[in-house]
């Protein structure tokens, strides 16, 4: 009996790899805004940057410490100025827990605008 031939291998699919983004303000944004939308969070970049621009320059290690959060002993924090409380109520998964890691902060800052005043979009001065 004639041996019967082997079917080809059918060749693997090739994982998609990671999106990657820069370690930097545009990146921090873009990488929260995927991660915005994953969770059906509202916000453009121009509305993330106006306000970051405003509450930190940048700086994603910003604290304040002169205002009445900071007097109450919960400073603000990081490139949008979140408070600890309301980092941890508004936290995204799959983001740090650290108020200064950039894209967590953007992304627990960018949950409470939305919740709050419907997004990010919607906020123009200290929140």
């Amino acid at each position: 009996k004639a041996a019967t031939p082997a079917k080809a291998a059918t060749p693997a699919k090739a994982a998609t790899p990671a999106k990657t983004y820069a370690n930097n303000l545009d990146g921090w944004i873009r990488e929260s805004l995927a991660v915005m939308a994953k969770h059906g969070i509202p916000g453009s970049y121009n509305g993330i940057y106006r306000n970051v621009m405003r509450e930190s320059s940048g700086n994603p290690r910003a604290i304040n410490l002169w205002d009445s959060n900071a007097a109450a002993g919960i400073p603000s924090k990081g490139l949008l100025q979140t408070i600890q409380p309301t980092f941890n109520a508004y936290h995204v998964p799959g983001t740090s827990w650290d108020i200064y890691d950039p894209v967590a902060n953007i992304t627990a800052a960018c949950n409470y605008a939305y919740h709050r005043y419907g997004s990010i979009d919607n906020v123009n001065g200290p929140y």
